[in-house]
């Protein structure tokens, strides 16, 4: 009790700590200000009174989002006397893996810089900035010529690292519990079973009304849509950002989507926020980065040639650019497993006061990196906000996915979670696959890696992420793989190779996402 105490008010310190950077605290200190000149205002009550001024102009209940907000991304609280890294990840052998992780893409992109003669930042001249500002809202158009520059790294090449992870501690072990494990993931961590994920998704059960089921053409209206789109005009009326992720956990209607994401995310685009997307716009047309091209490259191979995004190209150019130079990112490193990396002012190498973190962002794209941005331009129209809650979704979500941790929502907690729902609930189609040589993990690892991005129908990739956000999770992603093995399980269990396996699994825009999982988690024996 005492522990839990000491925990709670270490949490709340450093919440308070955080939040009195930000402009939202000097915001309440203006209105604390202001409302003193207000005659029901008196000194004897002066706390009392500022208190309910709060509560009934309003800001009382930003406070308390920005407070949810903060606890959502919140790392689990560990020993007082715990150090920083061990806030980023707990287990030394996965901090190990990570830091030679981001070795090999460091040495990668330096590799790309010697071979292409190209730096890794330059100004660019006055005549190239006018004409990049000049075609700002048309950068598709441009083509430039990308053959020579090649991704720093595809999911595939993070797999293999995932796969080779081991912890020194089991090597000599003999663990049957664990050793029976007969996929790729050979780390012992501690995942969900389908009574613990029925528990903690109850709301996805077959007695809960979900949109993405019970809206279809066969359900009237009135039965179930109707009432929920009136609960969640409500929700947006009251401003409640807890209220707001309950509710999406039935899903949210199309009209109603972009308010709830941004309410849950706590994004509420204010003025200084335009002026600093300016001012990262300001950057990219000053400086040009070797970054820059991996993004041009990126979207160029992936979301120009994708049925429903290619249409986005400029608004990921816009997007993805500004992220790369925005500082603010970087304070999700202290609970990220990984380290931005650096680089050292041309002739200075080595020498720390002249270090810099590059990109700005301390975020090196891959491929696929910018179909985290795509769906998101179904919701957001203008850029500015589209930015918000990108990085929002990047820094709540997003960077896990592509770092190595033990995390419950990380990847590698995710393919161990995928693998062991096959293993235990279709042994023999999990058999079958790994006697020919088709570890289910070698397919559903990409489809994972970008959240079904690319892979799903867009209404049903957005439902999807709906209940992302309402359970402040990722391992929703794990179960919807598990489940589409399932479902195509009777076509899987006649193939006889990887390339035929690939092939049965090759489309999944045609899949309906929600009675996927319900099927999975609620009409599975158990």
């Amino acid at each position: 009790m005492l522990q839990e105490e000491s925990d709670l008010s270490l949490i709340i310190a450093q919440i308070v700590q955080k939040l009195k950077g930000s402009n939202l605290y000097a915001q309440l200190e203006r209105q604390a200000w202001a409302c003193l000149q207000r005659p029901e205002i008196r000194l004897e009550s002066l706390k009392e009174d500022i208190k309910e001024f709060f509560k009934a102009s309003g800001w009382e209940k930003k406070l308390q989002n920005a407070v949810y907000s903060e606890l959502n991304v919140y790392p689990l609280p560990s020993h007082p006397s715990a150090p920083p890294e061990h806030l980023k990840e707990p287990l030394v052998y996965m901090r190990k893996a990570q830091g030679s992780w981001e070795k090999r893409i460091l040495k990668s992109l330096n590799s790309m810089c010697t071979e292409l003669s190209i730096p890794l930042a330059r100004k660019r001249p006055v005549g190239e900035q006018k004409e990049l500002l000049n075609k700002w809202n048309e950068m598709g158009t441009d083509e430039p010529d990308l053959s020579l520059f090649r991704p720093v790294y595809a999911p595939k090449d993070f797999l293999e690292v995932l796969i080779n992870l081991r912890n020194p501690n089991y090597e000599n072990g003999d663990s049957l519990s664990f050793r029976t494990h007969l996929g790729l993931i050979q780390v012992p961590l501690k995942v969900k079973d389908i009574p613990e994920l029925k528990e903690c998704f109850v709301e996805l059960g077959l007695n809960t009304g979900q949109l993405g089921i019970d809206d279809s053409t066969q359900v009237p209206p009135e039965l179930f849509e109707n009432e929920h789109v009136r609960i969640g005009q409500k929700v947006l009326v009251q401003q409640d950002s807890a209220a707001a992720q309950q509710y999406i956990r039935q899903g949210s209607p199309t009209a109603l989507r972009a308010e709830l994401w941004a309410l849950i995310l706590n994004i509420s685009s204010q003025p200084e926020d335009i002026l600093y997307y300016e001012q990262l716009k300001t950057n990219v047309i000053q400086h040009d980065l070797l970054v820059d091209s991996l993004i041009y490259k990126d979207v160029k191979l992936t979301a120009s040639n994708d049925d429903y995004y290619f249409v986005f190209e400029d608004y990921l150019y816009q997007v993805l650019l500004c992220f790369s130079r925005d500082t603010s990112v970087l304070s999700h490193f202290a609970y990220n497993s990984a380290s931005p990396p650096k680089s050292y002012i041309r002739g200075k190498l080595g020498l720390e006061e002249y270090a810099v973190f590059y990109p700005p962002n301390g975020v090196i794209p891959f491929h696929g990196f910018s179909m985290y941005v795509a769906p998101l331009c179904f919701l957001y129209h203008e850029p500015y906000k589209l930015y918000q809650i990108f990085r929002e979704m990047y820094v709540r979500f997003f960077f896990r996915l592509h770092s190595i941790s033990s995390h419950p929502s990380g990847i590698v907690s995710l393919c161990l979670l995928f693998e062991t729902l096959l293993q235990t609930y279709l042994p023999q189609l999990f058999y079958h696959l790994r006697e020919i040589g088709a570890q289910p993990l070698r397919i559903s690892f990409k489809w994972m890696v970008r959240a079904f991005s690319g892979y799903l129908a867009t209404d049903q990739l957005l439902l999807l992420w709906d209940r992302i956000l309402g359970y402040n999770s990722l391992e929703i992603l794990a179960v919807l793989a598990a489940a589409v093995f399932a479902f195509r399980a009777v076509n899987l269990m006649e193939v006889t190779s990887l390339a035929a396996a690939e092939a049965v699994l090759a489309d999944l825009s045609t899949l309906k996402v929600m009675p996927l999982l319900q099927i999975f988690l609620f009409a599975t024996v158990t």
